[in-house]
């Protein structure tokens, strides 16, 4: 099932909840298998290893890099992978409030990728160890480190969606750019070609090619540039032209800006050998 994971945070932001149990589980063939989960619904946090859950049917592989969520009194089975060592923490929780009963968790399961986060598996471990010890100050320490492990949960999701999402923009957009380079772009025109805002497109390409969406055209244009001085007898004015750079002058300012000689040597020097 997905689940989205603004609406999962604002869920938890409003809803009061309290920690029901916290157990961790490693392979022990003696330990029996339950046929149903707990009263409770609970997050199995995977520390190592593989094992799947069926919840109702439904299959999930616990391993790490993710988080699985399980509703209460569900139908339970478990496969266990041959000579694979697993260990996960489960915890448990309840909510409150008859109002909020239509928008329970506690009849869903779900899947958190989280990806590898250290600072995650640091806190639900200590988690369970503040859980098992005794006292009222243990108890209050269990909700407020439960709360922090959630939050760095919804994080680390929330950022692995923003990655994949600007990996999606930068390939739709560099895309365009390969396919339309000898256009005029400006990267208010990229903006609105692609409905969104300029700042983005910006910081998209900063993150996934090291440069701005103005220099990567730049130097995809070069490299059609380079391509073309090398097999034809085009003019520089005509292949500025072609690669989208109307102005002869500015275009030898910024091919040897980038390839560290003029188009004309460029050409002299590799016309007779391209590759």
């Amino acid at each position: 099932m997905n689940i989205d994971v603004n609406q999962l945070a604002e869920h938890f932001a409003h809803t009061p909840f309290q920690v029901k149990g916290i157990y961790r589980y490693t392979k022990n063939p003696g330990v029996p298998h339950a046929d149903y989960t707990d009263s409770y619904p609970g997050f199995v946090f995977p520390l190592t290893g593989k094992v799947q859950f069926q919840f109702n049917e439904m299959p999930y592989i616990l391993s790490p890099g993710k988080v699985v969520h399980g509703g209460a009194k569900m139908k339970l089975a478990k496969k266990t992978f041959h000579n694979a060592n697993w260990e996960y923490i489960l915890v448990l929780y309840e909510t409150y409030g008859a109002e909020l009963a239509g928008s329970s968790l506690s009849n869903q399961h779900f899947e958190l990728p989280t990806g590898h986060s250290p600072r995650l598996k640091e806190l639900i471990v200590q988690l369970w160890q503040v859980y098992n010890q005794h006292g009222g100050l243990s108890k209050f320490q269990t909700e407020m480190l439960f709360r922090d492990v959630l939050h760095e949960t919804l994080l680390s999701v929330a950022h692995r969606q923003t990655k994949r999402d600007s990996s999606a923009l930068f390939m739709q957009i560099s895309h365009y750019i390969h396919e339309n380079y000898y256009l005029n772009h400006t990267v208010a025109s990229l903006a609105e070609q692609f409905g969104v805002n300029r700042n983005r497109i910006s910081y998209v390409f900063k993150r996934q090619s090291g440069i701005g969406p103005a220099e990567y055209l730049s130097q995809y244009r070069i490299e059609m540039a380079k391509k073309i001085l090398l097999t034809s007898q085009a003019t520089i004015q005509h292949i500025a032209q072609a690669v989208g750079i109307h102005d002869a002058f500015y275009f030898s300012r910024v091919f040897k800006k980038h390839v560290g000689c003029s188009p004309a040597a460029y050409r002299h020097k590799f016309i007779n050998n391209p590759f």
